[in-house]
């Protein structure tokens, strides 16, 4: 039985094709606790609630989540659309984070292709793709631009059970 979808090998991908990604995510304090001390992050707004809410005159009532964990949600909101069948990330280039997340706020993703060509692997190509994350009312909260090596169906769509 396959456990990736069908459609997200390289040769699925057209420049200017736009994905509006289904699923939201509801960010919590857990996720943003975990980014902020695995990554050793030391800017107390992001875990001392009364730092916070002080902070630039109290312009913030609540804990700011931590960038590298908004962008890991919104790009991982993408996943299932522009990524399943991904070997590995290349890069992610062009990343702007204009508003601020707090827990509770729920997210969501769009991506659009911008560069599709061949890798130096023959079983492979690259996808570069923009990806944009909204919060509640669709303020962006999320920018980027992020390039990927994807399998290609003419070598992994019978390895992934996808050809009988």
């Amino acid at each position: 039985m396959p456990i990736t979808g069908t459609g997200n090998y390289v040769e699925d991908f057209q420049v200017g094709d736009v994905y509006e990604h289904v699923r939201g995510r509801t960010v919590t304090n857990m996720d943003n606790y975990l980014v902020t001390h695995m990554t050793m992050n030391t800017a107390q707004a992001h875990f001392n609630l009364p730092y916070a809410k002080q902070m630039m005159g109290g312009y913030f009532a609540e804990r700011l989540v931590v960038g590298p964990c908004t962008i890991a949600i919104v790009v991982g909101l993408t996943s299932e659309d522009m990524s399943e069948n991904a070997f590995m990330d290349l890069g992610l280039t062009a990343i702007r984070l204009p508003n601020p997340v707090f827990a509770g706020d729920t997210l969501h993703a769009k991506s659009e292709v911008l560069e599709v060509r061949q890798s130096d692997r023959p079983d492979a190509g690259i996808v570069r793709y923009k990806f944009t994350g909204f919060k509640d009312g669709g303020v962006v909260v999320a920018e980027g631009e992020r390039t990927i090596l994807v399998k290609t169906r003419a070598a992994w769509a019978k390895a992934d059970g996808h050809e009988a």
